[in-house]
């Protein structure tokens, strides 16, 4: 990896790492860690503040994988021979899982990992989203269709990718979706998950 891609993955962690829920928390007075979960993403603004605050975090994080990750797609194409796209893709959901502003700490970037999906793979998006959705609605938790919706992504990309050397970088973001979900999973094994 070159200077420019450097570049890339350093950008893509900083974009990522910028914590939209708890800025937006901050302008109602409120410490997002302190309240309901404890999680700066979007689920926990919305049941605290509200949905409409909610929405707007959601929108900020999905973008925070997004931006870079399409931008690079834009200005550089993707040959179908380089792991750049998901390198950047994986730097920005690591950003907002371990922030450098917040010593280390951060959201599930589930929202993030969204926008890196739809930049690189529409179709495994709309494949997730749907499992997501059903997950979520089925189960009344949001963290069990985050959980599946992440775990399904990559399945999805395997057979509607084109590039084989990206693939596994979902995977790795999958990974890290599933290690910051840890106190979710605990609570719904011992059946104390907060409902949707």
């Amino acid at each position: 990896m070159g200077t420019s891609g450097l570049f890339w993955v350093m950008a893509a962690y900083c974009v990522g790492a910028v914590p939209f829920g708890l800025l937006i928390a901050r302008l109602k007075g409120i410490d997002i860690r302190k309240e309901g979960s404890g999680n700066i993403g979007a689920t926990n603004v919305a049941r605290v503040i509200g949905k409409g605050y909610g929405a707007l975090t959601l929108l900020l994080d999905f973008l925070k994988g997004f931006l870079p990750t399409f931008l690079y797609l834009v200005i550089h194409g993707n040959s179908g021979e380089s792991a750049m796209p998901g390198l950047i893709g994986l730097a920005a959901v690591a950003g907002h899982c371990f922030s450098i502003f917040l010593k280390g700490r951060g959201g599930k970037g589930v929202a993030t990992a969204t926008g890196v999906i739809l930049a690189i793979s529409p179709a495994s998006f709309l494949g997730a989203l749907l499992v997501f959705v059903l997950g979520a609605r089925l189960s009344g938790f949001v963290s069990v269709g985050s959980l599946l919706a992440s775990f399904s992504a990559p399945i999805f990309f395997h057979f509607f990718g084109q590039d084989p050397f990206i693939e596994p970088f979902f995977w790795l973001i999958t990974l890290v979706i599933w290690i910051q979900h840890r106190s979710n999973i605990k609570r719904l094994l011992s059946g104390n998950e907060i409902k949707v």
